[in-house]
Order: structure tokens, then C-alpha cells, then sequence
């Protein structure tokens, strides 16, 4: 699950050198973070969060399949400016 969503968003981004994924969770729950440059936030966002609620919609799928619970968290760590 953790590739795809890496193999999704790299394709969407301008800069996929700066994608981050990582797993948390146990064995009934996954919670994946996406780390993404500033720059792509909105691109992976998208217009409504139509984009990255299409991604969910594949990692739910895939974690439905595995018997499991997994959602997506978009995370900005960008420093604010001062």
C-alpha cells in the first residue's frame, strides 16, 4: 500500500524526490503520512481534495482486500514565514 501511494503521488508531484511516506499503526489500522514538497501540496490536494480523495479511495480498497483499516494523512512541514 505504502508504494502505491508513493507511485501515485511521484506522478502527480513536480518534485518526487521529495516524497515521503511512512507507515504508522498496528495490525488492524495503518495511518500513512505523506510528506510532500511545498510546492506539490496543492497539486496532491487537488481542486476540493478530489485528488487525494481518489488516493484513499485506492488505499481503502487495498487495505479492504487485507482485512485491515488505513487512512491518509497529507502533512505540511513547511516553516511558516516570519
Amino acid at each position: 500500500m505504502k508504494e502505491m501511494i508513493e507511485y501515485v503521488v511521484k506522478g502527480i508531484v513536480d518534485n518526487p524526490e521529495d516524497v515521503r511516506v511512512t507507515q504508522v499503526g498496528g495490525e488492524t489500522s495503518i495511518i500513512f503520512e505523506l510528506r510532500v514538497h511545498q510546492d506539490d501540496i496543492g497539486k496532491v490536494i487537488g481542486k476540493n481534495g478530489r485528488t487525494v480523495n481518489a488516493i484513499r479511495t485506492l488505499l481503502n480498497v487495498m487495505a479492504a482486500r487485507r482485512g485491515v483499516r488505513a487512512s491518509l494523512e497529507v502533512l505540511d512541514d513547511s516553516v511558516p514565514a516570519s
